[in-house]
């Protein structure tokens, strides 16, 4: 006679059947960091009851206190728990494949056809679109991270301005901003060596003088990586001022173009990344750009998931995390403004854009569809 499980008691699954419910979330996910990391809550913990709840709650806090994508960490860490480095492992693989492989193929067909009449025409709706859905996320971001904090609002401002001045952001900024944070609201009595250990996370601009093409989207991608707090769109005005104007890989519209296939796929917003590098080499250049981000989400969970009951509660590396958040939440306000100047600059695109974020506020509509709907849209104005 079998005993019946508590209620707060996992049920242990079959490691394959755990890593096959990544790779269907990893194929039909849309909607974000917060909408993946709700699938996972409702399918792992309240339905199946795969994952303790305690466990859920535990890799959230950790991914929104970690460098990295949210839903791409959660998913490593409870793969993690599941079944060690073996799931953490397994499960980053499935979860991210399936989105990857989608943009290799919209890739491709974006630099076999980007030059037609109707791809410029699509993507010309699309563009516009895609500003209004990052500037509803960022609102939303607003509202989620910042709350009445005076001074976080003025850490947010501070980037959002900056961000916007100088099209690029400045990560000495990013760190500033944590490092206020922490002074001012909880300064250590000791220096803690968990709170220090963040900083040796941040990258330079002094990291390895890479000579080959590969090596240096590699490399960047990994500095990029380690500044996505919370939401995979916080990556993007990191990325706009290295690939665009640091390197000149991507031109503005394809800068644009390359967010849009981002939301036009399932799973982590930052997959993005693997259409950039397949526009500068192909797809050892996207699978390069896809373990650069990925790769350090997947180490920094390995790392810090074993002793994170110890540092999680720690006042100084949460408000040292809380101010570079907030940091990151100014810097994609700011990004809108920069990329609307590229993407918005006609009567029709205008509408576009107004209409999209009219619709996100109004009503739940899924973000893939409003991208069809503008593509519809640019098509039928474009020609006009």
């Amino acid at each position: 006679m079998t005993q019946a499980n508590s209620p707060n008691e996992a049920i242990t699954a079959p490691l394959r059947q755990f890593v096959g419910y990544f790779l269907w979330l990893g194929t039909v996910g849309f909607g974000g960091p917060i909408a993946l990391a709700g699938h996972m809550q409702q399918d792992l913990v309240d339905d199946r009851k795969w994952i303790q709840k305690e466990d859920y709650l535990e890799g959230l806090a950790l991914a929104q206190l970690a460098p990295g994508p949210l839903a791409a960490q959660l998913a490593i860490y409870l793969g993690y728990i599941r079944a060690g480095v073996i799931g953490a492992t397994a499960v980053g693989v499935a979860f991210v494949l399936p989105s990857f492989l989608m943009v290799l193929a919209l890739s491709a067909a974006y630099v076999r056809y980007g030059g037609l009449p109707w791809m410029h025409g699509m993507f010309y709706g699309i563009g516009a679109a895609v500003i209004g859905i990052i500037a509803r996320s960022a609102f939303k971001l607003t509202r989620l991270t910042l709350g009445k904090d005076k001074l976080l609002w003025a850490i947010f401002a501070v980037l959002a301005i900056s961000t916007a001045w100088t099209s690029r952001e400045i990560i000495w900024l990013f760190l500033l901003g944590g490092v206020v944070n922490l002074l001012v609201t909880a300064f250590p009595k000791k220096l803690a060596l968990p709170s220090a250990s963040l900083f040796l996370l941040a990258p330079t601009s002094d990291w390895f003088a890479a000579n080959g093409t590969l090596l240096q989207i590699l490399i960047y991608f990994a500095k990029a990586g380690v500044f996505v707090f919370g939401s995979g769109l916080a990556v993007v005005p990191f990325l706009y001022g290295g690939v665009v104007q640091g390197h000149h890989w991507l031109t503005d519209q394809q800068f644009v173009d390359a967010v849009a296939v981002a939301m036009i796929t399932p799973g982590p917003v930052v997959i993005t990344v693997a259409f950039i590098g397949y526009i500068v080499a192909g797809v050892a250049g996207a699978t390069a750009a896809a373990l650069g981000i990925f790769v350090p989400v997947y180490c920094v969970v390995l790392l810090l998931a074993p002793s994170y009951k110890k540092w999680a509660k720690n006042k100084q590396i949460n408000a040292f995390v809380r101010g570079v958040t907030a940091a990151a939440t100014g810097a994609i306000a700011g990004a809108v403004i920069v990329l609307a100047r590229r993407s918005i600059y006609d009567l029709p695109t205008v509408v576009i854009c107004a209409v999209s974020v009219a619709v996100l506020f109004r009503w739940k509509i899924p973000e893939p569809l409003i991208i069809a709907c503008a593509a519809v849209a640019g098509l039928l104005l474009h020609r006009l």
